[in-house]
């Protein structure tokens, strides 16, 4: 597993609060893990339960 976001970089070993690390999101995107920190994932938490391509939702 990557230990980055794969939208803003953010690493897991930068967050200290465990309830953010459960917050991360692991998405499966042509076969290989992709990992959405907390903030990125709260931010898109509607285009990834409507099971939207990531690039309509790209920054």
């Amino acid at each position: 597993m990557t230990d980055a976001c794969a939208r803003c970089g953010r690493t897991r070993s930068s967050v200290t609060d465990p309830a953010q690390l459960l917050a991360w999101v692991r998405e499966r995107e042509l076969g290989a893990d992709r990992w959405l920190c907390h903030v990125c994932a709260r931010e898109h938490v509607r285009d990834i339960e409507g099971k939207l391509p990531s690039d309509y939702w790209a920054n």
